[in-house]
């Protein structure tokens, strides 16, 4: 998978991955202190900051992979710091990236722009929520809740993800610090958009 890779994008792409695995680890901390005063929805409105390096990553290397691969190691890095959940974490962060590789795969890698990374974040949304649902427990919860919880999960990785993600690299690009990436050599709308 990664044979056609420069050697730039595999290090852009661990830098960033290490760097959220280390953001993730401080939002885990923040949204335990929320649940404490609201239970366990308090994490629903926060979780696309999980799923953001994968449409990071994905929105400048453009790749098949990208998604998937940086949010495992972001997961793993975040494991390595002390996540108590351990190394089933490193399976959620695959789940997680490959909701998001989805959106992506499903044009063919083609297209990048704002509905695309808000259906990734959607994407990592929906199979994070299926996955956590069995191991996290939700069925203890009523159909209400649980909805609720979904319906939150997907608007935070639309926006926080999606929206949040764009942002990131748009602010990155307008630097100049991501000449020689894919994002740059696309179309002039594509990139903008």
């Amino acid at each position: 998978m990664l044979k056609s890779w420069k050697l730039k994008e595999v290090v852009l792409m661990s830098l960033f991955s290490v760097v959220f695995g280390i953001i993730y680890l401080l939002f885990l901390h923040a949204g335990n202190i929320w649940a404490g005063f609201i239970g366990p929805i308090a994490y629903e409105w926060i979780f696309g900051i999980w799923f953001i390096v994968s449409i990071i990553c994905m929105y400048i290397i453009r790749k098949p992979g990208a998604a998937v691969i940086s949010e495992t190691i972001a997961a793993a890095v975040e494991v390595l710091l002390g996540n108590a959940v351990g190394p089933r974490l490193i399976l959620a962060g695959v789940v997680q990236g490959l909701g998001a590789e989805a959106a992506f795969a499903a044009t063919g890698y083609k297209k990048f722009n704002i509905w695309v990374l808000m259906l990734a974040g959607i994407g990592a949304s929906i199979f994070s929520f299926v996955y956590g649902y069995f191991m996290g427990g939700f069925t203890v919860f009523s159909t209400g809740y649980v909805l609720l919880m979904l319906g939150l999960r997907i608007m935070s990785g639309a926006l926080i993800a999606g929206v949040g993600g764009k942002a990131v690299v748009d602010g990155l690009l307008a630097t100049g610090s991501l000449r020689g990436y894919a994002i740059t050599r696309t179309a002039k709308g594509d990139a903008r958009v």
